[in-house]
């Protein structure tokens, strides 16, 4: 089933075209990764899609409705975490339904209900500055979630965390996608981690940047851990970098 499509979609900035005529779509339940080099579009496409920033030409879809230039229909996680220092992990992450008009008491219970499957326990009345790196970006994960339509934009969300960290993360990320039913695109630079947990691969490039292929990663989800290390994923690595 398909949640959230883009057909035909062209910006400009100052008469300069920054992205022309981009398709692309995401079914319920997938992970589909957006690959490009620095410069090719992938930050404005978001803009696009989350009706921050409205096309010369296009339409964004969800569940069918035209949702072009409409904001807050669709949640989006830049890279860094965004919480706020001065508020508590829980008032962190029940921010989206306060803001939505529920009461802060009961955005809370809300909230608290998700806290065992994003690995939370225990941090409810910590502040920020008391997590690691992983667990923040875990707390910013649920804010994202709570705030979705079931579907999610991630702009490079595990780019800062150091490489034992973003091992244990893409896992537990498969995991909680699949237990709630959350839908992704997923912008990265990263070429392995693209492969790792996508279920479709768009590759972004060229100025203006255009969709230069979409690739499919066909092995079951979640991979093994010496995935990496297969025929398989070194023949999609190379088919990869030669689009790009």
């Amino acid at each position: 089933m398909c949640l959230l499509k883009a057909e035909h979609i062209t910006k400009k900035y100052s008469g300069r075209t920054i992205i022309k005529d981009i398709n692309i779509e995401l079914n319920q339940g997938e992970l589909v990764s957006l690959l490009g080099v620095s410069g090719s579009g992938k930050t404005t496409l978001f803009h696009v899609l989350s009706g921050l920033t409205t096309p010369e030409e296009g339409k964004v879809f969800l569940n069918g409705e035209d949702i072009t230039s409409k904001p807050g229909q669709i949640s989006y996680m830049l890279q860094k975490d965004l919480l706020f220092p001065h508020k508590k992990i829980i008032d962190n992450a029940a921010l989206p339904l306060v803001l939505h008009g529920m009461k802060k008491k009961e955005a809370r219970e809300k909230a608290q209900t998700y806290f065992k499957d994003f690995g939370l326990e225990g941090t409810e009345y910590q502040y920020p500055s008391q997590l690691s790196g992983g667990m923040r970006q875990r707390a910013a994960l649920l804010r994202t979630y709570l705030s979705s339509n079931g579907v999610a934009l991630l702009d490079e969300p595990f780019s800062a965390l150091d490489t034992i960290t973003k091992t244990a993360i893409h896992k537990w990320y498969l995991e909680v996608m699949q237990h709630i039913d959350l839908s992704t695109i997923f912008i990265t630079h990263d070429i392995d981690e693209a492969i790792l947990l996508s279920d479709r691969i768009y590759i972004l490039n060229g100025k203006p940047g255009e969709i230069r292929d979409e690739i499919v990663i066909k092995e079951k989800k979640p991979r093994a851990e010496d995935f990496y290390l297969t025929d398989q994923f070194l023949a999609y690595k190379r088919k990869i970098i030669a689009k790009l």
